[in-house]
């Protein structure tokens, strides 16, 4: 007997055993089950342990099975693989006989060796199915695939007919992409289709492959990039995926994609594309564009890497031969809130996730985002917009926070130079020392983190590399840290002076414990942070170079120890006031009274920036994130933090003022003597 006939028996053999369903559900744990539990994801009686999984068969009219887990003591279901198509013998009807398993054919092309494989289930179809399609019927069909099709609509589009679905495109895309015309392209798009319909998105929540839209994806973009054009032009509609090609040149005065498609029961959403005419010139020779719509695919991509936002357009494929690097979009918003901030994205294929760093806001307006987007044939050839409506947007807040900035870094440096100018004649004591050395290491902090503030938007703006947003992350992590350190090693020496008037402590002791405080601890902090987010790809959140916080909470490094030093310092501030306004307590003298307000008001004024405590009106940006007013609050207080410093911690501070009293007389003595 043929060796290639006892591999297929062997073949057919091990696939109808596989397809035997379990007639009892299983239920996983690390702990053994009572038998009346066996039948738990079928009754749906109360589970037991958080966490358990429990597999149940399909009916006998389905093969697959459905995955529950436990929680709450009730079973919720976690995926549904149950299909009744027959994905195995649908592709066999389409492909050519070379491409079949166990067809007898003697050729040795990679089809031949490639069994089928659709959402985990080796072909489920009777030896034999392929085989009666073969002959002049399987010629015609493999014209245009549409032999298959009324199978596939007249199917129900639950989680395991999906999944197995874009299984089937997949291959189809993989190994039937070649000489893609208007019929082919058009019985891919009603399975697309099929699977698209606002009215089944839902059930994608189930499918067992969280990656499944991502595949689907990928696998329209190489199938219709693949397209023939005819007459210089195709367009193929269906309500949820539609595909425009055209034929382009350097002479070509601009292309444009306009789409009109259905999202759901209460209107159409669009979108549109345009080649630029400068990236037209590019092209050495004639060439095509191919663009695919897709209106409901956004609901359905995975989005790990992003804020609570979600995608407010349809997504955009676009196919350009390489030498073009961007192009235009257009996209009506899906939710038209006012407040909603808008964001361009591009899916990364490689990564599956939306990047934000390839794309870049044109115009924005209540109805529509107009974006600039690099068009990578590797990585970026779909795109979206996001919505994220915890984030307001306004142009005030947008120039009190660059006036802010501005104005910080400013008075951060003339506070330095103010400093270096007295600082022989105001650190004569060691308490004078210890006090001016921490504001100086405050002032010097926050001095680069505003500038690294200031380069990590660069950097995100300009979309460059990946390498360097996380360096500038790096960096404006550890500054920030190392600032907040140092305010809570002022804090420490203000107690320090106020609790322990008989214990002195060196300068070196001092200096040792300080530099251990305000940049060890921020610099341990900070590379455990990258060292064990990163590696996930988790260090970054998208849409900014800083710390991530849906997926890994690596943002947890900054606030956590932000937040506590802000405690830590509210008790110091207390402490000063209880200190400062004993002397009044019991005495009658309404001046006194007058002079100690005045008093505890001065240096709660002083201490409020000096020790960090504005960052508290932060939590009021986390507790209604929606409310513009907390936002320029908060923008306000902190953006204006260097000027502060400035003001409350050297410039009204009395031995400087004298300090540089003296220095200016000095100054002008010398003048005047080189003068005379």
């Amino acid at each position: 007997m043929d060796v290639r006939v006892i591999h297929c028996l062997l073949l057919w053999a091990a696939h109808f055993f596989l397809a035997v369903p379990h007639t009892t559900p299983r239920v996983l744990s690390n702990e053994s089950k009572p038998g009346d539990e066996q039948d738990a994801c079928i009754n749906l009686i109360p589970c037991q342990d958080n966490g358990a999984i429990c597999i149940q068969p399909c009916s006998p009219s389905f093969h697959g099975e459905t995955s529950f887990v436990c929680e709450d003591r009730k079973w919720r279901m976690l995926s549904d693989a149950c299909a009744s198509l027959d994905v195995q013998s649908l592709f066999q009807r389409i492909s050519r006989s070379e491409l079949l398993p166990c067809s007898g054919g003697h050729g040795d092309g990679a089809g031949a060796h490639l069994p089928f494989v659709g959402g985990g289930k080796l072909g489920h179809g009777k030896p034999g199915d392929g085989a009666k399609h073969f002959g002049a019927g399987n010629q015609s069909c493999q014209a245009d695939f549409s032999c298959i099709i009324p199978d596939i609509l007249s199917s129900p589009a639950i989680p395991g007919n999906i999944a197995d679905i874009v299984e089937l495109l997949k291959k189809i895309s993989l190994l039937l992409s070649e000489n893609v015309t208007r019929g082919k392209m058009q019985s891919y798009s009603r399975i697309a289709n099929h699977i698209l319909n606002s009215s089944v998105i839902s059930n994608w929540a189930f499918v067992k492959d969280r990656n499944a839209g991502s595949i689907l994806l990928d696998s329209v973009n190489l199938f219709a990039g693949k397209l023939l054009l005819r007459n210089g032009s195709e367009s193929i509609q269906e309500p949820f995926i539609a595909t425009k090609g055209y034929s382009i040149h350097r002479n070509t005065s601009g292309k444009s994609f306009d789409f009109s498609m259905e999202f759901n029961s209460t209107g159409n959403v669009t979108g549109h594309v345009v080649i630029p005419e400068e990236e037209l010139l590019r092209l050495p020779e004639a060439s095509k564009a191919i663009s695919v719509a897709l209106p409901t695919l956004g609901a359905v991509l995975e989005t790990k890497q992003l804020d609570p936002a979600f995608v407010n357009g349809m997504v955009l494929s676009v196919s350009l031969p390489e030498e073009l690097q961007n192009v235009l979009l257009t996209f009506e918003k899906l939710n038209k809130l006012e407040q909603a901030g808008a964001q361009c994205v591009a899916w990364h294929s490689a990564e599956r996730r939306w990047d934000p760093g390839a794309c870049q806001v044109r115009a924005h307006n209540v109805t529509a985002v107009v974006c600039v987007c690099a068009h990578r044939r590797r990585t970026y050839r779909s795109f979206s917009i996001l919505m994220a409506p915890a984030a307001p947007r306004s142009a005030a807040l947008d120039y009190i926070t660059r006036v802010g900035l501005g104005l910080s870094i400013f008075s951060l440096v003339l506070c330095l130079v103010v400093e270096a100018v007295v600082w022989h004649h105001v650190t004569k004591t060691e308490i004078t020392y210890m006090r001016h050395f921490c504001l100086v290491n405050i002032a010097a902090s926050l001095l680069v983190a505003d500038v690294l503030f200031i380069l990590a938007a660069i950097v995100h703006n300009t979309a460059l590399n990946y390498q360097l947003c996380v360096a500038a992350t790096f960096f404006l992590h550890f500054f920030y840290l190392a600032l907040f350190f140092w305010m809570f090693t002022l804090g420490l020496l203000i107690l320090y002076g106020l609790l322990f008037i008989f214990f002195k402590i060196t300068r070196s002791v001092f200096l040792a414990a300080a530099f251990s405080i305000g940049y060890g601890c921020p610099l341990v902090i900070s590379i455990l942070t990258v060292a064990i987010t990163e590696p996930k790809n988790g260090y970054l959140r998208s849409g900014a170079c800083w710390l991530n916080w849906y997926e890994t909470k690596a943002l947890l490094a900054f606030v956590v120890p932000a937040l506590s030093i802000i405690v830590m310092n509210l008790i110091v501030v207390l402490v000063v006031v209880v200190k400062t306004g004993r002397s009044s307590i019991g005495d009658g003298c309404k001046s006194q009274d007058l002079s100690s307000m005045i008093r505890v008001s001065k240096n709660v004024a002083l201490l409020t920036p000096l020790l960090g405590l504005t960052w508290g009106f932060g939590l009021a940006t986390i507790i209604d994130s929606r409310s513009l007013a907390f936002h320029i609050m908060f923008a306000l207080l902190n953006g204006f933090q260097g000027f502060f410093i400035l003001l409350f911690g050297t410039l009204l501070d009395r031995k400087t003022r004298e300090a540089l009293r003296m220095n200016c007389l000095s100054s002008r003595r010398k003048w005047g003597l080189e003068k005379s």
